[in-house]
């Protein structure tokens, strides 16, 4: 049974437009959704929900799979609906009920927003490092051709004397700016969402500050409504900085 089955039928086209490459794309959240899952059970052995012993073994299958990831050998197996359900399913398979544990006090929703959150983390870094690069590259040939000349123009006509190295500098600040946005969309991105659940949080005492520090997050979305309500407006800032980029 499908986790979306209301009991009715669904028009076969419209749930293949709308499932699509889910399994294959959800392969990308895979590393973050393994990080997110060994940090909320780590809170759930602090509360008393998970006993030592099993917080034990559930980090040594979680590290495991987390290696079959790196390794490109972990697969979302036909018929499993997303990451989060193939993570679980291998744990249940390696430990029985101990794996079913992972989910208590976590639904899907504040999970999948933990996996884009980390997964969008590591982009924005790895995108801001190439912009570092290529910053230096351009202030490095500003001032290589500082005094190679050319003409400035305005309305078509020559104007005053300019050099080729000027307008690498002008594309190097820009640049500048740019990574001005990119660091506003890192710091909305960088708050933790789990332990908001399905939109109104857990009757469980979820100690919310210590996911937020293992995870790296700089600080969370304290309304639980609002970190779903968060779920797209993250991803539309990104890519907004993105386009200024490009």
């Amino acid at each position: 049974m499908k986790l979306w089955d209301k009991g009715t039928a669904v028009n076969e086209m419209i749930e293949a437009f709308t499932v699509g490459r889910d399994r294959e794309m959800d392969l990308y959240l895979a590393e973050s959704d393994v990080l997110g899952t060994i940090a909320h059970i780590t809170m759930l052995e602090t509360i008393g929900l998970l006993q030592k012993e099993e917080l034990s073994v559930l980090k040594k299958s979680l590290t495991g799979i987390y290696q079959q990831i790196k390794e490109r050998n972990f697969t979302i197996e036909p018929g499993v609906e997303d990451v989060h359900s193939q993570v679980e399913l291998l744990l249940t398979k390696q430990l029985g009920d101990i794996g079913k544990k992972v989910h208590s006090g976590r639904s899907r929703n504040d999970q999948a927003l933990v996996d884009i959150r980390l997964f969008t983390r590591d982009g924005l870094l790895e995108i801001a490092n190439d912009i570092q690069s290529l910053f230096s590259a351009l202030q490095s040939q500003s001032e290589r051709y500082k005094d190679v000349l050319l003409p400035g123009y305005t309305h078509l006509q020559v104007a005053m004397p300019s050099s080729f190295g000027l307008w690498f500098g002008a594309y190097a600040e820009a640049l500048a700016d740019d990574l001005q946005l990119l660091s506003s969309a890192y710091k909305i991105n960088n708050q933790n969402p789990l332990g908001s659940a399905a939109g109104y949080g857990s009757s469980f005492p979820l100690n919310r500050t210590l996911t937020t520090q293992l995870l790296g997050f700089d600080d969370l979305n304290y309304n639980v409504v609002y970190a779903q309500m968060g779920r797209g407006k993250v991803e539309r800032i990104t890519a907004f900085a993105f386009v200024n980029l490009a």
